[in-house]
Formats: C-alpha cells, sequence, structure tokens
C-alpha cells in the first residue's frame, strides 16, 4: 500500500506541475499580445483601447464591462461583458474602431 502512495502522489504532482505549465503559456501569450498591442499603437496602426473603450462601452446599456483581449494576428480587439449572467463578447477592429461582431 504504501507503494502506491507514493505512485498517487507522484501523480498528482505531475498534474500540477502541468496545470502551472498551461497557466504560465497563458500569462506569457497575454504579455506578448499586450506588447504587440502597445507596439501597434506607437506605431499609429491601431487605436489606443481608451479610444475603442470610449466608442464601445456606451452601447452595452445594462452590460458590466469586464476587459479585453487583443488579437495582434487580426488585429481584433475583443471586449467582454456581462449582462443578466451571460458573457457577450463584442469584436472590434483595432484600426477603424468599428464593430465587426458580437455574440452571446
Amino acid at each position: 500500500m504504501p507503494g502506491l502512495m507514493v505512485m498517487i502522489v507522484r501523480f498528482l504532482a505531475l498534474g500540477l506541475l502541468a496545470v502551472s505549465g498551461v497557466a504560465q503559456a497563458t500569462v506569457d501569450q497575454r504579455l506578448r499580445d499586450h506588447r504587440a498591442a502597445q507596439a501597434a499603437r506607437e506605431e499609429g496602426r491601431i487605436l489606443p483601447m481608451r479610444e475603442i473603450e470610449r466608442r464601445v462601452v456606451p452601447q452595452m446599456r445594462g452590460a458590466q464591462y469586464l476587459g479585453f483581449d487583443y488579437d495582434p494576428a487580426t488585429g481584433i480587439y475583443t471586449l467582454k461583458f456581462l449582462r443578466d449572467g451571460a458573457v457577450i463578447w463584442v469584436d472590434v477592429d483595432a484600426r477603424t474602431g468599428q464593430i465587426t461582431g458580437r455574440s452571446r
């Protein structure tokens, strides 16, 4: 029985390491996306996030603004909102500030 316990503990430890590795990869990706957005803003290729928020947030009456993501590959900001327990994603072209999609 002690051998079985050692195996279980090792298995659980490996699982925790795998989960922490995935979490770190997510953090690393967000940092890369943030840096890409910052560089694009500084070069004038995309609008500042504050400008995007100024245009979009007032259109989402009754919804709580949760934050955003930026995809440098597509040049799309995705703003996240919560209304009546449902998450709403609003895709916005970072170059023009135009809403390109909305999902619930």
